[in-house]
């Protein structure tokens, strides 16, 4: 699973630890409900700035997001 898979499935299990529904999410982060679809399944590659912002609506680190994703790997 490469880099983006796996910071995507963090972001989801993040989303999912906060009882979220992507749509909640979405709301909460002011991004498109759909792209948060495509950022949990590591469709896209997402921005620095966008990933500030969704480690800011989950409310950790930035660091956390990429700590978890590489203990997927």
């Amino acid at each position: 699973m490469d880099l983006r898979a796996r910071l995507g499935t963090s972001i989801r299990t993040l989303r999912l630890e906060r009882n979220l529904s992507q749509e909640a999410f979405a709301d909460l982060a002011r991004i498109h409900r759909t792209y948060v679809s495509k950022v949990e399944r590591g469709d896209v590659n997402i921005s620095v700035d966008l990933i500030e912002k969704i480690a800011k609506t989950l409310e950790v680190p930035v660091s956390k997001l990429f700590k978890d994703a590489e203990r997927l790997g």
